[in-house]
């Protein structure tokens, strides 16, 4: 099944959802580089492919709240007592997801690199702007240690759900 149904999530909802950990997953070794000055072995390995691999998380994220929107009235039923909760839970997951591609961009091109995933060309190199680059520099870091913070609490209440409440939720999605 394709589509979501009020009793769980369809095939292109779980590929997007486990797809996109997987990649966040992979771009969160990056914090490997706050070991040693960024000399540790992890980060130097995955640091070509951290724009890319950035690109295409944004490229996803995008194509799933398209996605979520289309599936709108498809989506499981949430337990009224928790769904503002759980709203503003996926909002902020999503900000985040957005926010640190774009911080990450504004720090490439505002330092004049521009912005090449994949080697595919997307904004020319050219002149510094340095208000793109500070903002994005300044953002780029605390995003993601607020993206990882909410991607651990986002597993432990999944968790909280399969082995304390027994309710089932985490089920929807495997």
């Amino acid at each position: 099944m394709t589509n979501d149904s009020p009793e769980r999530y369809g095939s292109i909802s779980k590929i997007f959802h486990w797809g996109m950990a997987i990649l966040l997953v992979w771009q969160g070794m990056k914090f490997f580089d706050r070991i040693n000055d960024g000399e540790h072995w992890v980060g130097q390995t995955l640091v070509p492919f951290h724009v890319g691999i950035g690109s295409l998380l944004l490229l996803l994220v995008v194509l799933r709240i398209v996605w979520a929107l289309k599936q709108r009235g498809n989506r499981p039923v949430q337990n009224p007592a928790t769904a503002a909760l759980v709203a503003i839970g996926h909002f902020l997951l999503y900000a985040g997801m957005v926010l640190l591609p774009v911080t990450g961009v504004m720090y490439l091109v505002g330092n004049g690199y521009g912005w090449k995933p994949f080697g595919i060309q997307l904004i020319a190199g050219g002149p510094e702007i340095p208000w793109m680059a500070s903002l994005g520099g300044a953002l780029h870091s605390p995003v993601a240690w607020l993206l990882l913070i909410m991607v651990v609490g986002h597993i432990g209440i999944a968790l909280v759900h399969q082995f304390v409440k027994k309710d089932g939720v985490l089920n929807r999605m495997l």
